[in-house]
């Protein structure tokens, strides 16, 4: 598992006004908590964050809180985002203790080209993120799927998925990552429509030749 130091200050005001403040000045406020561990509410800045964020893998973080001497061992447990811009506003951090279980989602990160897609198939992912359950030292960096032998029609679902140490919460019938074949063309409604007008217009002229002739 990939460790990562965070240094972060406690905030004393807590107002919205004061939080608009600080992101300005590059630090993104969040809290701090723990099971049974009163909330502190602390600021990183949004620089330190970044590897935390932006990252396919799993990281455990030692937080060091100014003005305590003591280090913690946290996850991200959660991160709101700015609906345009995409910059992290607030976040969460939740301590760890050995031997207690956490549960939290964990990015699923695909490898290899299908055989199918080559075939012509198309990739379907539909789980991006998995929830688990598991020990502090059993957090994986992520889930990684190899899907290499995928053939049209092919999909691997949560059951498939075996970690030592890692019970896996979603359903097990799910399809995490399928190869569907590819998409039949389909003649386009105004060509449809053109052809039925059409048919009509020369049955009709027909029938007025015949009785013409006649």
């Amino acid at each position: 598992m990939s460790e990562i130091n965070l240094k972060a200050q406690k905030r004393v005001e807590l107002k919205k006004t004061t939080s608009k403040a600080l992101r300005k000045k590059g630090l993104i406020p969040g809290i701090f908590y723990g099971r049974g561990k009163e909330n502190i509410p602390i600021m990183i800045s949004e620089h330190s964050l970044k590897p935390v964020i932006f990252t396919s893998e799993f990281h455990i973080i030692n937080l060091e809180i100014e003005g305590d001497n003591q280090k913690y061992s946290c996850i991200l447990k959660d991160v709101q985002f700015e609906p345009l811009k995409n910059r992290p506003i607030h976040f969460d951090l939740f301590e760890l203790h050995a031997g207690e279980k956490i549960t939290f989602e964990i990015n699923v990160v695909l490898k290899g080209l299908a055989v199918g897609v080559k075939d012509g198939g198309l990739i379907q992912h539909s789980l991006h993120k998995l929830e688990i359950q598991c020990l502090p030292q059993s957090i994986p960096p992520n889930i990684e799927i190899d899907i290499t032998n995928l053939g049209i029609g092919d999909s691997i679902k949560v059951s498939d998925i075996k970690i030592e140490g890692v019970e896996i919460l979603n359903d097990e019938n799910a399809a995490i990552v399928s190869v569907i074949p590819p998409k039949a063309e389909k003649v386009p409604e105004a060509e449809a429509v053109e052809e039925e007008v059409k048919e009509p217009e020369v049955i009709s002229k027909g029938k007025k030749e015949e009785e013409e002739s006649s």
